[in-house]
């Protein structure tokens, strides 16, 4: 029983989309209810969907949220319990409820900035960048150059436009405040790594490779063959993983290596089984011993099958962090990126982008005589899975035809472009996943 005044007992919303909202909290479905509100947040009574917030944060446990959407019920129009709500669902992670909240205590207060920074950090959080940098262009005449123009500079980046973020990157004095420096120092990479790509790839809004260099510092070995041009744009929604395409993305990492000149003298193996596995194949397909990944050892490749893997076992998230700063020589090579749920640290190296995998050696799905089923995960000693890793065949899925070639030597001459300006900086965390869209699935 929910307790509370977002009982059923009590108000209910009378919006026949909230009305839906409503029915999935009384099943239970609190995800659910909470996406049904995503499409059609803009034009929802405030109110109403603060009761339909406030409910679903009370099952949850999300006290700050449910004291906010209390608040926002009993007074639906007042700015203040408008920011505090769009406050709190950027906080809890909703930030698609959270612009329309904020939206309109702009719309009261035209020019407070600290409202048009929620805002631009609600938009950031749901990639709507073209969004962000006109709010922020709007408010020029005000804003501070730190952090408001360092944040019209990123939404720039962020929306694919390189004009406007060079021309207000120029304009960018050095922050008086250290605490600053830093994501100066980043941004900086960030426009001198799209110059020196700018010559080998078309940094369009199809260019995934290209931007995900510009963004991360990311080199992309290989695009989804499926579903380019039907909303993916090279990212992969669902796989089933191989012992070929495991084999696919170490042998981009070693053209990576060769064309950028990085001459590692081993590989780190990562304390956790997938990332051990495709560590001892690396191993054999780059021709290096296998060590035990140790913190600060130089000139070696650490071999990482999914970061968000590593991160979930016993000192995961310890190993991250010792990954965050650079090793002279060190290149961190993933080989499946979640580009919806980013990693604590981004890779120098990523094979593929997905949205959820699952690994050749893992539990996994087959169709079977009565159906899809289960197969069990393989539970032989590592070294014998990464040996069939090592001997397995690399040629590519012809997928559906519609994605763009990708021979070895474009590959190369993109490497070759952009080298200077690789392994650089430490590897902080993706906000976003940059200019070219594509489809999520839930």
């Amino acid at each position: 029983m929910i307790s509370g005044m977002f009982s059923r007992r009590n108000r209910r919303p009378k919006s026949p989309e909230l009305v839906r909202a409503w029915e999935l909290l009384d099943a239970g479905d609190v995800p659910g209810a909470l996406r049904s509100l995503r499409a059609d947040a803009a034009g929802l009574p405030p109110g109403e969907v603060a009761l339909v917030v406030g409910r679903a944060a009370e099952t949850v446990g999300f006290e700050d949220l449910r004291q906010a959407a209390a608040a926002l019920a009993a007074r639906p129009g007042r700015a203040q319990e408008l920011f505090d709500f769009g406050y709190a669902c950027i906080e809890r992670g909703l930030s698609s409820l959270a612009i329309p909240a904020l939206s309109e205590v702009l719309r009261q207060k035209p020019g407070a900035l600290t409202v048009v920074r929620e805002l631009v950090a609600a938009y950031e959080r749901e990639g709507r960048h073209g969004e962000a940098v006109e709010i922020l262009a709007r408010h020029e005449s005000d804003f501070a150059d730190w952090p408001d123009r360092y944040l019209l500079v990123h939404n720039a980046i962020m929306a694919g436009d390189l004009v406007l973020a060079r021309r207000q990157h120029s304009l960018l004095p050095d922050p008086a405040d250290p605490q600053w420096l830093p994501a100066r120092a980043r941004q900086s990479r960030v426009l001198e790594r799209a110059s020196a790509a700018a010559p080998a790839t078309p940094l369009d809004l199809t260019d995934l490779r290209g931007w995900q260099y510009v963004i991360g510092g990311t080199v992309l070995g290989m695009l989804s063959p499926f579903g380019f041009d039907a909303g993916m744009t090279g990212r992969y929604a669902w796989l089933q993983d191989t012992p070929g395409q495991c084999l696919r993305g170490l042998l981009r990492l070693r053209t990576l290596l060769e064309a950028a000149e990085v001459r590692p003298r081993s590989v780190s193996l990562l304390p956790d089984r997938d990332s051990r596995v495709l560590g001892l194949a690396a191993a054999g397909v780059l021709g290096l011993p296998a060590e035990r990944f140790a913190p600060g050892r130089e000139d070696t490749v650490v071999i990482a099958y999914d970061l968000n893997g590593l991160t979930r076992t016993e000192h995961g998230a310890e190993v991250c962090g010792q990954l965050f700063d650079r090793v002279p020589g060190q290149v961190l090579h993933e080989h499946a990126a979640s580009w919806t749920d980013s990693p604590a640290v981004t890779a120098d190296s990523v094979a593929l982008l997905h949205q959820s995998i699952v690994a050749p050696w893992g539990e996994g799905l087959r169709q079977g005589a009565d159906g899809v089923e289960r197969t069990p995960a393989d539970s032989r000693p590592e070294d014998r899975i990464a040996d069939d890793i090592v001997h397995a065949d690399p040629s590519p899925d012809e997928g559906d035809g519609d994605t763009p070639t990708d021979p070895d030597e474009a590959f190369t001459g993109f490497v070759t472009a952009v080298r200077d300006t690789w392994l650089r900086g430490d590897r902080s965390a993706l906000i976003s996943s940059g200019p070219v869209p594509s489809s999520r699935f839930a």
